[in-house]
């Protein structure tokens, strides 16, 4: 029996993309497979592939030469959330561009083909959302330009159900909204304090509105800037890639099978950054793992 104690690195992450992060090179289908039939178990206990994980959970792996075979010591370079045959949902790194900007620079959509290739699944990705390059978190990527036209009218018509984590400079007043208009249009934002530090806030925020750098003009307007975003009122970090702007978690509807939630856990550098500002990281975990019920 193969035993992996949860760390920060994977609270709040979907059981089954944590198999995926130590089977990369398996059919898709595989992780769901030894959860439903119970060689991958959670804590002692059958579960289901939707279970988030929390810090310190116990995943048990039965183990059998199909699996050894297809164990990975190192993870792949594309953090998948949630897979199917029409979408993959992905962690973004903070500091890596959606699309191509500049002649050889890396960017989420050239990483992901090549990912599909390698891993010969080939498919041109097409995304269904963005986020900026200085954010990291989930990105929802269409296998297929139908898929592409089916996700993207949902988000259109209906829009994405998204939480973001923000660390942003000093103390607002307490939860609220801001609804200032941006570019001459009607434009909301709600954002809650989760937990305080030195000269900083951890908020989580719900755009409700969609308008370009929503999230970030908004907390400028209030006096409390993202931390890093130069553009927007901020300073820049030394050592830290983009600024601390987080989309932990969106909702989308499936044609086929409803409602589906996926987090994308916490960098490690924004986890790291916190706790420097004077947030306790177990306090932090617990508070996110509640926002998942919200």
């Amino acid at each position: 029996m193969l035993s992996y104690e949860i760390t920060p690195r994977d609270h709040c992450r979907r059981f089954e993309s944590f198999l995926r992060t130590l089977l990369p090179t398996a059919a898709p289908g595989y992780p769901r497979k030894l959860i439903k039939s119970g060689a991958a178990r959670l804590n002692g206990a059958a579960s289901t592939a939707d279970t988030f994980l929390s810090f310190r959970d116990t995943v048990t792996l039965k183990e059998s030469a199909t699996l050894t075979a297809l164990l990975r010591e190192n993870r792949p370079d594309l953090d998948i959330l949630f897979e199917d045959d029409q979408i993959v949902i992905v962690n973004k790194p903070a500091g890596l561009a959606m699309h191509r900007t500049a002649e050889l620079e890396d960017d989420l959509v050239e990483r992901g083909s090549a990912y599909m290739e390698r891993r010969d699944t080939p498919c041109k990705l097409y995304p269904v959302n963005r986020l900026d390059r200085g954010t990291s978190g989930t990105v929802i990527l269409a296998k297929s330009s139908s898929s592409a036209g089916i996700y993207g009218r949902q988000v259109k018509e209906t829009g994405l159900d998204k939480l973001y984590l923000a660390l942003v400079e000093g103390l607002p007043p307490g939860t609220g909204s801001i609804d200032e208009p941006l570019d001459d249009k009607e434009s909301e934002t709600r954002y809650t304090i989760l937990l305080p530090g030195v000269d900083c806030t951890l908020l989580a925020v719900v755009p409700i509105s969609g308008r370009m750098h929503q999230i970030r003009r908004h907390l400028e307007f209030i006096g409390h800037p993202v931390l890093g975003d130069k553009r927007y009122g901020s300073h820049e970090l030394p050592d830290y890639e983009g600024f601390a702007l987080h989309s932990f978690k969106t909702v989308l509807v499936r044609p086929d099978s409803g409602p589906l939630t996926v987090c994308a856990p916490l960098p490690d550098a924004l986890l790291d950054l916190c706790q420097q500002r004077g947030i306790d990281r177990e306090e932090l975990l617990a508070a996110v793992k509640r926002l998942i019920q919200t």
